[in-house]
């Protein structure tokens, strides 16, 4: 097995999808560097990193797994290579497992990027423009928290948008589910049954009632775990034409 994660984890060196692991984070960045430029007095670094979260559980998140399990995805698809994969002297389970296995890495990755960017953006902003610069400290041990629970109820998420990459050649089926599922995210904010629909978990770490971001979390969690051992399953057992 570790054999099959150096080679997956090699595939993304120079990739696009390790391109996107840094520009998605480094635009919430820059958002929020510019932000801070247009205020005219301080405020607290729980604002700002809250808001770098807030960009990246509901909008960010979404739409760079859409686009990451889809480039993953299409290493494998666009050379026609499954074929040779699947005749390899290994367990085909592996191959799926691999894939999963990098995915959740680089989103991870572009979790710690999020915070270490938009932390490096609060200061670069605070010394161009000291008339903004946050009070107090930052509190990094409570947003790195916030963002672990955030990675924890995007599981089901990454499942579902992996699942539908791997099993069609096509990168349309994944997109379409993903900009479909991250627009009525967008749309439904405020509804209850959000907590319910995967595209909305993540942004549900930052909810004011604890009863949604367990909820949440829970569900995204273990729903997420569950649904990649059913698509390595259902993988591994499929034959591809």
């Amino acid at each position: 097995m570790i054999a099959v994660l150096a080679v997956e984890f090699r595939k993304l060196n120079r990739s696009l999808a390790l391109l996107l692991a840094f520009v998605a984070p480094a635009l919430i960045a820059a958002f929020t560097f510019f932000l801070m430029l247009r205020d005219s007095a301080p405020k607290s670094y729980d604002n700002w990193l809250l808001t770098g979260e807030g960009i990246w559980a509901f909008f960010m998140l979404p739409m760079s797994v859409t686009a990451l399990t889809a480039l993953v995805a299409q290493m494998e698809h666009g050379p026609k290579s499954w074929d040779h994969l699947r005749a390899l002297p290994l367990p085909r389970w592996r191959l799926y497992a691999a894939k999963a296995v990098s995915v959740i890495a680089v989103v991870a990755l572009m979790s710690v990027l999020t915070l270490a960017l938009t932390w490096g953006a609060v200061e670069a902003a605070s010394a161009l423009k000291p008339a903004v610069r946050p009070e107090s400290a930052p509190d990094l041990a409570k947003h790195a928290l916030i963002l672990v629970k955030m990675l924890g109820a995007s599981m089901l998420l990454i499942a579902l948008q992996l699942w539908m990459a791997l099993r069609f050649a096509s990168f349309v089926p994944g997109l379409a589910l993903g900009i479909g599922g991250a627009f009525f995210a967008v749309v439904a904010t405020s509804a209850k049954a959000g907590v319910f629909m995967p595209w909305q978990m993540p942004v549900n770490m930052l909810a004011s009632e604890q009863w949604r971001a367990d909820t949440a979390l829970a569900l995204g969690g273990v729903g997420g775990w569950v649904a990649l051992v059913l698509m390595v399953a259902h993988l591994a057992a499929r034959e591809v034409r």
